[in-house]
């Protein structure tokens, strides 16, 4: 059995352990409730957008744009959304399997990256895939200049025909105990049909629609990486604040069975000490 003052550091490191993860915790909270909001309010601009190009798109019937341009799928790219720190659970991993179980199907000489966040950056390092670019996750405030860089650079590549399609491979946030891992076509772009269930209003487009329709599909392809940053977010620290409370959890359960420990071998010292104390009178006895 250790030593009473062996149990005491221990219970002295979990508890700090505790104390930290707990304030990890907070903080996870504090921002998550930041980053949901985001999400919950990007939802509504994101589906009015759709239904927007749903109406457009309608209007005008075919349409000729390089976003729209269908091809055989030789090249494709990916953009994977990862985190810049660690201590989230399984949310990197999840994010990165995901990315690995749609790409393995490929040759690997078709397949180019493009990779958000250092967790990603090494994830794939390590593998065989051409990393096309890297670019670091945007802050906390995330705007669309932030993403306007990523956007350029994959409309390049598939405008120019470096590449026949484009993926996006991010977390879906759905509550704070449930991330989606999700793999979406960015392009080509299907210009969104409209809902059969809903009435089309008879809009007058000025300027035409094929020209507003033309002018809104960069802009959408924006919202749509947009949102799923925001989206990316809000999971990360979802999965941070459930890892933490899963952590001081466990650190609270160690220092309970460790002050048991303690307890029990201070109760034997006791009772040596005693024994011996007795054992020393009878003999001078």
């Amino acid at each position: 059995m250790a030593s009473t003052k062996d149990i005491r550091r221990r219970i002295r490191v979990v508890k700090n352990i505790e104390k930290i993860t707990s304030a990890m915790k907070m903080v996870a909270a504090a921002k998550l409730r930041k980053a949901q909001e985001r999400a919950e309010a990007v939802r509504p601009y994101a589906d009015k957008m759709r239904a927007v190009m749903g109406n457009l798109s309608a209007s005008v019937g075919e349409i000729d744009h390089p976003l729209l341009q269908v091809r055989e799928v030789q090249n494709a790219a990916y953009v994977i959304i990862g985190a810049d720190r660690g201590l989230a659970g399984s949310y990197n991993a999840n994010v990165m399997h995901k990315a690995i179980n749609d790409i393995e199907g490929r040759d690997a000489e078709s397949v180019k990256l493009v990779l958000i966040g250092s967790k990603a950056i090494s994830f794939f390092r390590r593998r065989r895939y051409e990393i096309a670019a890297e670019f670091d996750p945007p802050g906390s405030d995330v705007t669309f200049a932030d993403i306007r860089e990523v956007t350029r650079k994959t409309r390049a590549m598939f405008e120019s025909g470096e590449v026949d399609a484009v993926y996006l491979v991010y977390a879906r946030f759905v509550t704070a105990m449930r991330q989606d891992p999700t793999v979406v076509q960015l392009l080509p772009m299907s210009a969104p049909a409209e809902d059969p269930d809903s009435a089309r209003a008879d809009y007058i487009f000025e300027p035409k629609a094929d020209v507003m329709l033309g002018t809104l599909l960069p802009r959408y392809v924006d919202t749509q990486l947009y949102q799923a940053f925001v989206e990316s977010q809000a999971s990360e620290h979802g999965a941070r604040m459930t890892a933490m409370t899963a952590a001081t959890k466990n650190a609270g359960e160690m220092i309970d069975n460790l002050t048991l420990q303690y307890n029990k071998a201070r109760q034997a010292a006791i009772t040596t000490e005693i024994m011996e104390i007795v054992s020393g009178a009878e003999a001078l006895n």
